[in-house]
């Protein structure tokens, strides 16, 4: 179901005008929240009910974790702080190691490269005209023949 354009323009006005109000009613509301002294300290007094109430549940928590023998959020909290050092131990340790292991071991002699090695190949290997690879036709020597 198509809307003509009209009707869209008319609904994105109103979506407009009440989104509009929307902000009026919020900042009416800030307004009052922070220039009523009476509201502010109610609603801080009643943050600091939730805290206490909060940290009241927490401590009780712990103890009937402790009583069951079970870790809680705070032991659980430690134990991830050591595992981490712990770590980063075990990091150092391996790169003394590695140190140490390369201080140790003497340096290899250098490999020879690949294009020494196919010299050492050529000077042992049979004169050029003597290989058999030379008596068999190539595509280049066929084509070389060919082309003559």
């Amino acid at each position: 179901m198509a809307l003509n354009s009209s009707t869209q323009e008319e609904v994105r006005s109103a979506l407009r005008d009440l989104l509009g109000r929307g902000e009026e009613v919020v900042n009416v509301f800030l307004e009052e929240l922070t220039g009523s002294s009476n509201l502010r300290e109610e609603l801080e007094k009643t943050l600091r009910r939730a805290n206490r109430a909060r940290e009241t549940v927490d401590n009780n928590m712990e103890t009937v974790l402790g009583a069951l023998n079970l870790p809680t959020r705070r032991d659980y909290k430690k134990l991830v702080h050591e595992i981490h050092a712990l770590q980063g131990a075990v990091l150092n340790l391996n790169m003394k190691l590695d140190r140490l292991i390369a201080m140790a071991t003497p340096p290899a002699a250098e490999k020879p490269r690949a294009a020494s090695r196919t010299a050492e190949k050529k000077a042992k290997s049979k004169p050029r005209a003597a290989r058999k690879s030379d008596a068999r036709p190539t595509r280049k020597r066929k084509a070389r023949a060919a082309s003559r």
